[in-house]
This record gives C-alpha cells, structure tokens and sequence, in this order.
C-alpha cells in the first residue's frame, strides 16, 4: 500500500479546530496533538474563537488533503455522534482511508499511533459486519488487520487483543502461551487491561502455561494502581482480591516489593 504525506504545515485553523470539538485521539496519539499545537504557536500563536461550522470545515479540508488526524477526528465524530449525526458508515471510511494510505508508515513516525488505531477499528468494523457500508463479517481479515497493527506498529492495544483472541478457540485458537506473549508485550508499555489479565492467567496458570504467582500478582497490583478511578477498576480489583485471597504472606510481600521496583517501568503515559 502506498503511503500519502502531505508537505504542507497544519493550519492554525485545523489545530484551533481539534480544540474546540474536543479531539478524542487515543491517549499515546496525544503527541500528534501536542506536536500540531506547538507548530502552529511557533508560526503564530494558535487561536480561538472558531465556530463549530467552521471546525467542522477545517477539519474536512485538513482530511480532504491527507491529514490523518482530520481524517481520525471526523472518524471518530462520525462513529459516536459528536457534533455531527452518527454515522458508521462514513467513520469506517475515514478510518479505512487512514489504514490505506499510511499502512507502511515508519512505526515510530508522529501518526504511527493514529494510524495503528485505524487499522484496529477497521479490522473491528470487519469482525462486526457493518450492512451500511457494505462490509460482510470477514474474521480473518479482522485478524490480519489487527496483526499488522500488533506487528508491524507494535501498538499496544492491538497486541492486548491479540493476547484475548489467544484466550479464545473461535478467536485465533486457544493457546496460553502465545496470549501470555502477545500480553507481555502490551503490558510492558503500560497497557493496563493487558496486565491484569496477564497477571490473572499467570497467577491461576491455564493449560500449558504453568502457574506463576508472584508475577502474576505483580501485574495484577501494578494494573491496580493504574486503574483507580477508570472505568477498568471494578474488574481489576475483582481479579486482584481474588488472587489475593489465596495468595500466601510471603507471595503477597515479595510481588508488592517487586511492583514497587518495577512498577514505574510499565506505567501508561
């Protein structure tokens, strides 16, 4: 697939517009964000005062010329009904242009999150069907897009639900070990739902994957911590008083030590 940039700087007007229709970019894309609004304070300060019609046509110019954070904002609006009317149809579009033109992307590039996302909802669009657009349920390539988002951008959230399909006979084949590794790599960047549910099967062990419960409580308390107040909390906690429960006094000490220790590593940012 072949991979669109554009040349041109993004406009104070497209980054005023990001602002004031409350961009809902995934959290590690907010240094796409972050770095738009530094570009444009550095050619002359960004500024306000933009109506919504007015954003909303930013926006669609800003897409219309390849940008892939226009494009992912009107994606998302579109997808959840955010200053326009819903429509799933035209989100798939946006996202699927995302996927289609900046697929080969370098992976550490300033929308290598953007378009890491894209792939995963296209690829969920494939795994749900979507009748308006056209779009037969197509698991398989629900997983091939999923896979190059895991692979080839080393996105986390991917990799998180490569590690649940592993869990999963109809998903990608039950298999412990490699929904183990796939969660290993996720939780390691900060996933927090990759680390409870590593910590969880690492602690209760599955077939062909041998119990390990120290570590397993060291990412259940490592997850505890970086879920007080999210909306993951009560299914985090469940698992980790559930472990806890069983856990002996010296499980329970050493795998709080070494969530002290290791801990600050596999934070979210």
């Amino acid at each position: 697939m072949r991979t669109f940039r554009v040349n041109t700087l993004i406009s104070v007007t497209f980054v005023a517009a990001l602002a004031l229709v409350g961009a809902t970019l995934p959290a590690q894309s907010q240094s796409a964000v972050d770095a738009a609004l530094s570009m444009a304070n550095a050619m002359d300060g960004a500024g306000g005062g933009v109506s919504s019609a007015d954003a909303l046509a930013a926006l669609e110019g800003a897409a219309a010329a390849g940008q892939p954070m226009a494009l992912w904002q009107l994606g998302t609006m579109y997808e959840n009904g955010e200053g326009v009317e819903q429509d799933a149809a035209k989100a798939f579009g946006y996202f699927s242009q995302i996927a289609n033109e900046h697929a080969d992307a370098a992976p550490k590039s300033l929308e290598a999150d953007i378009v890491a996302q894209s792939f995963v909802k296209v690829g969920d669009y494939y795994r749900q069907g979507l009748p308006d657009a056209g779009i037969t349920v197509d698991a398989e390539r629900s997983n091939a897009l999923l896979m190059h988002a895991a692979t080839y951008f080393g996105d986390a959230d991917a990799q998180y639900r490569v590690g649940r399909l592993y869990l999963e006979e109809a998903g990608l084949g039950f298999n412990p070990l490699q929904s183990a590794r796939w969660l290993s790599l996720a939780a390691r960047k900060g996933h927090a739902a990759a680390q409870a549910l590593l910590g969880n099967i690492l602690f209760n062990g599955l077939e062909g994957l041998d119990r390990q419960p120290v570590e397993g409580l060291m990412w259940l308390s490592i997850a505890h911590s970086q879920t007080e107040g999210e909306s993951d909390e009560a299914w985090v906690d469940e698992m980790l008083t559930a472990a806890m429960s069983i856990a002996s006094p010296d499980q329970r000490v050493e795998a709080q030590r070494m969530a002290d220790h290791y801990g600050p590593q596999f934070q979210a940012f």
